[in-house]
């Protein structure tokens, strides 16, 4: 064959290869991913108000301490099933507006009614005869609005991290950049619930709130919840608006992004439990270690997050529910705290890459699980010098606990925004090779965290009435299973999963 007539064999070949192979999907932009992650910190704010007010305002309905716990169930049981179910219906949605904005969507709406009805409990159990310190009636609605709350919580969270996980594909650095993000504004929302909770004055600002049934403390509550709405109302708009997912089914490759990552996932049909249940013997020994350390690591936080502000109120405030004011005001200075600890979250949230690029993943949650125990053991050591000091009951606390109180509380932000964080993003790169979709995967992982929450739920509030009903027993056993989860994530962890990828464009 002559030379000139081989060339022009070869090139229709190459040609033609390029005509058959399928364009590169485009990378969606980082400021994309930045408003789809905006969601996160309307959810948050709404889970701020409810982790730092809610079990101080069940005890002042007339729940004991050691059945508060007890109210937190519902979250972790919802959890259990609602967010793998999302996690597998989301997976094979096929609605025209995408397979994770529906779910974001109807879960933001679901908040917004959860909210309404936290913060008009009083005011219905009024209407229904409620009178005295017990009121059985707002209490029946209280626990309604928060079942709603901690479900639809669990419905837009998941898919919402599943989402980011679609726009940032087989990319690593990129998931971990959107995990971030997502911490990054559940700072954002923190800091702004927690804010918008420590501060006493929202009764003065809408008059309305408080009513006969409503006092200050509860119209404070309620006004919170009202900006909760309005909050998670734009934060909604701006993260469904700024993904536009393609149908599950289209393979339009000029989309922003598509779904032929998910093709193996969308074909299979098995009933949900097996499928999720089913999963487990395809996990490699790293994907269990991530899931023991995640369960250690939430033993460790959850009766910090159930009880943080009641601890304030009660251990170094002195005081108790519907008895003077020292109760409310350390329920206050604890939702401050709180807030110093977002802002620390926030500033850890930006800086996690480098961190996990440089150390490895592994590394900095192992290190970040040791400091939480660290913290823990400091307020045990804080309460006991707080018990044997003559201000109790009479006084307000002096200024040194208090100071020692918010420095606990503000360094717990950097290890809360590797839990936020690095979990996810860890599951999420290890697991995609197992064609389970994210949304799937994600619901596994959440298995790992609902499950110990429900040991918490159950155990914290009669096992601290059994030692005194305060709170430090469930801060001890706390404290021992984070340092427990920290030692296996840096003994166990492998290095390889936070190697440096290639960089971003």
């Amino acid at each position: 064959m002559p030379q000139d007539e081989r060339q022009r064999s070869k090139s229709r070949a190459s040609t033609s290869r390029a005509v058959a192979r399928p364009p590169a999907r485009a990378k969606v932009p980082l400021r994309k991913l930045l408003k789809v992650a905006s969601v996160a910190g309307g959810i948050q704010f709404g889970w701020a108000l409810q982790l730092s007010l809610l079990t101080p305002y069940v005890q002042e309905l007339g729940i004991p301490h050691a059945w508060a716990s007890i109210i937190w169930l519902c979250g972790p049981v919802s959890g259990l099933f609602v967010q793998p179910l999302v996690g597998h219906f989301s997976d094979r949605c096929t609605s025209r507006f995408g397979r994770r904005r529906p779910f974001i969507v109807c879960g933001a709406i679901s908040i917004a009614v959860a909210v309404l009805l936290i913060g008009l409990s009083a005011d219905i159990g009024w209407l229904l005869g409620d009178r005295g310190d017990f009121r059985p009636r707002a209490i029946a609605v209280f626990v309604f609005g928060f079942w709603i709350l901690d479900v639809a919580n669990n419905m837009t969270q998941g898919p919402c991290r599943a989402l980011l996980a679609d726009l940032t594909g087989k990319d690593h650095r990129r998931t971990r950049v959107a995990n971030a993000y997502f911490s990054l504004f559940m700072a954002v929302g923190n800091i702004l619930g927690y804010a918008t909770g420590s501060f006493s004055g929202w009764f003065k600002i809408l008059p309305f709130t408080l009513t006969s049934a409503c006092n200050v403390d509860c119209a404070n509550l309620k006004s919170a919840f009202f900006l909760d709405v309005i909050f998670i109302a734009i934060t909604t708009c701006i993260s469904a608006s700024a993904a536009h997912e393609v149908p599950l089914g289209s393979h339009d490759q000029s989309a922003p992004f598509s779904e032929e990552g998910h093709e193996q996932s969308s074909d299979v049909h098995e009933a949900f439990l097996w499928e999720l249940f089913g999963t487990f013997r395809y996990f490699s020994g790293t994907i269990w270690i991530i899931l023991i350390v995640t369960a250690l690591t939430w033993l460790g936080w959850f009766p910090f997050l159930l009880f943080d502000t009641d601890w304030m109120g009660r251990e170094i405030y002195g005081g108790e529910p519907n008895e003077g004011q020292n109760y409310a005001t350390g329920v206050r200075m604890g939702a401050l705290g709180l807030m110093l600890n977002s802002v620390v979250l926030g500033i850890t949230s930006v800086l996690m890459e480098k961190l996990c690029r440089k150390w490895g993943a592994g590394f900095i949650w192992g290190i970040s699980n040791i400091l939480m125990a660290l913290c823990f053991l400091a307020m045990l050591i804080l309460y006991y010098v707080a018990i044997h000091m003559d201000y109790r009951g009479h006084d307000l606390p002096p200024n040194g606990i208090v100071i020692a109180a918010l420095i606990i509380f503000t360094i717990l932000g950097g290890p809360l925004a590797i839990t936020y964080s690095v979990p996810y993003a860890l599951v999420s790169i290890r697991t995609e090779s197992l064609g389970l979709g994210q949304g799937l995967s994600l619901g596994v992982l959440n298995l790992a965290i609902v499950i110990p929450q429900i040991v918490v739920s159950m155990g914290s509030g009669p096992w601290d009435q059994l030692f005194g009903g305060g709170n430090s027993p469930a801060f001890a056993v706390g404290g021992i299973s984070a340092l427990a989860g920290g030692l296996i994530a840096i003994l166990a962890i492998p290095r390889s999963s936070a190697q440096k990828p290639r960089a971003l464009p």
